[in-house]
């Protein structure tokens, strides 16, 4: 994989769940290597895309190409915000985490290889046994990130995954998101409303507002103008043009509420699949 090559392309795409699209006219390519926030008000179709992605919701206009081989159910994994198992039933680490390789053909000493790697991937290596509920928030964060990485995939979607976690604990796992794009080349897709991260992390974004997305390279779009326009609120001085802004960057608090989890399924995107609105 070279960065560059595409790997998802919208034109001209409309999405919904009735005659009316939640979002329309969206054109957009995601190259491999990219690192993607989907941000926005709650309401505005983010979810509704990213289930698009995963076949739940099909166009109702335009197209939207996936690269089978590359980008296909087998090559993607899925992070949600939290674990909707119920937490009275005792879980292992282990057992979690080889929900991520459902779908996949794989020998006994594969399954194992590709388990150690993936906790080892995620700082808790040796944690197979221990009880996932007796976890820290972070930890059990990084156990779902595994059962992600247990696939092996080229493209990691992402449910605002630092939710409800402390400062530390929400930047390592950023920090680890970061560096798993940066020198393993995976392309990283994460709904977040925090746009300090955004600022900080993000290669690309796509802001989403009143049925559209206004998406590209983060200095390009991350700017005061574009912010106020899809929040409704000031984020400072547009440049004397009156067309371009100066780009965000001074923000650290996040806007707008936390959507609900995208939820749990037993499709084979890494042991879930993303479940609502957005």
């Amino acid at each position: 994989m070279t960065n560059g090559d595409v790997l998802i392309r919208a034109r001209d795409l409309a999405l919904g769940y009735g005659p009316d699209p939640v979002v329309r006219g969206v054109h957009l390519e995601i190259r491999a290597g990219e690192y993607w926030f989907l941000v926005g008000l709650n309401g505005t179709g983010k979810t509704t895309f990213v289930r698009s992605l995963f076949d739940l919701v099909p166009p109702a206009g335009g197209t939207l190409w996936i690269d089978p081989e590359r980008a296909g159910r087998e090559r993607v994994g899925f992070v949600p915000q939290r674990c909707a198992l119920n937490p009275s039933l005792p879980t292992t680490v282990r057992e979690l985490v080889v929900l991520g390789l459902v779908g996949l053909t794989l020998s006994t000493a594969e399954r194992k290889d590709r388990l150690a790697t993936a906790l080892a991937e995620v700082g808790l290596g040796g944690r197979e046994h221990h009880d996932y509920w007796s976890l820290s928030g972070g930890q059990r964060q990084r156990v779902l990130l595994a059962r992600a990485l247990v696939r092996r995939p080229n493209v990691l979607v992402l449910d605002e995954p630092e939710t409800g976690l402390d400062p530390a604990a929400e930047e390592r796992l950023l920090d680890l998101l970061a560096q798993i794009n940066r020198e393993r080349g995976v392309t990283l897709l994460s709904v977040s409303h925090d746009l300090e991260n955004v600022r900080r992390y993000a290669s690309h974004v796509a802001l989403f507002r009143d049925g559209t997305i206004h998406a590209g390279p983060v200095a390009e779009v991350l700017t005061h103008a574009n912010l106020e326009r899809t929040y409704g609120v000031p984020f400072g001085e547009s440049s004397p043009s009156g067309g371009s802004a100066k780009p965000f960057g001074e923000s650290s608090k996040p806007f707008g509420e936390s959507s609900k989890p995208f939820g749990e399924s037993s499709k084979p995107f890494g042991g879930s699949s993303p479940g609502g609105r957005s």
